[in-house]
């Protein structure tokens, strides 16, 4: 079904919220995860935030030996401040400077729950893979249905013909993390 190669690079782009939501399998399944892709030698590219899932992420990366980048606009570290102890915290000017960046980090792109800049960052991508400006593995972790309203949304774009099958296709929306690693797993294979 995709067909984006992964390249020995090894990083993975998790988008996600700076909160952790109300729903404790958001959590463990971020976590779950995180496990995987680090079991199979990924490094982190993402946010560069401490609070909420993006920390959870960074912590989980490095308390197992992994690099993990964060990108931060100024703003946001001096408004939030920034994941302390990264291998690397590249600082950018803005939310658009910081989107071009982690894209062109990852071999991955992966959005986890989160906010309506989270929602951007994975639909930005996506868009890009898209239309042939990108050869990325683009996903989603659909926890409990998270992202349903999304898929309604895509296939009501199929349905009233403003996107092809296989164009929708090209953004997986797996319903637990075994199943997005294997999909990533698979994009890798072809």
């Amino acid at each position: 079904m995709f067909q984006k190669k992964i390249t020995m690079n090894k990083k993975v782009c998790i988008y996600c919220g700076a909160n952790t939501g109300n729903f404790e399998e958001i959590v463990a399944q971020t976590i779950q995860l995180c496990d995987l892709l680090i079991a199979q030698d990924f490094d982190l590219v993402y946010g560069g935030g401490e609070t909420g899932l993006m920390g959870i992420i960074a912590q989980q990366f490095l308390s197992q030996g992994r690099k993990v980048i964060g990108i931060r606009p100024q703003k946001l570290i001096t408004d939030e401040s920034a994941q302390s102890g990264l291998t690397e915290l590249i600082v950018v000017k803005d939310m658009h400077e910081r989107k071009g960046k982690m894209i062109a980090l990852a071999d991955v792109c992966i959005a986890l729950p989160g906010g309506v800049g989270t929602l951007d960052e994975i639909i930005d991508v996506y868009t890009q893979v898209k239309i042939g400006f990108l050869d990325k593995f683009c996903g989603i972790l659909n926890v409990n249905n998270y992202y349903k309203g999304l898929e309604v949304l895509l296939a009501n774009m199929v349905e009233k013909g403003f996107l092809k099958t296989d164009a929708k296709d090209l953004l997986c929306i797996a319903n637990s993390p075994e199943a997005l690693m294997a999909a990533i797993n698979d994009s890798s294979a072809n």
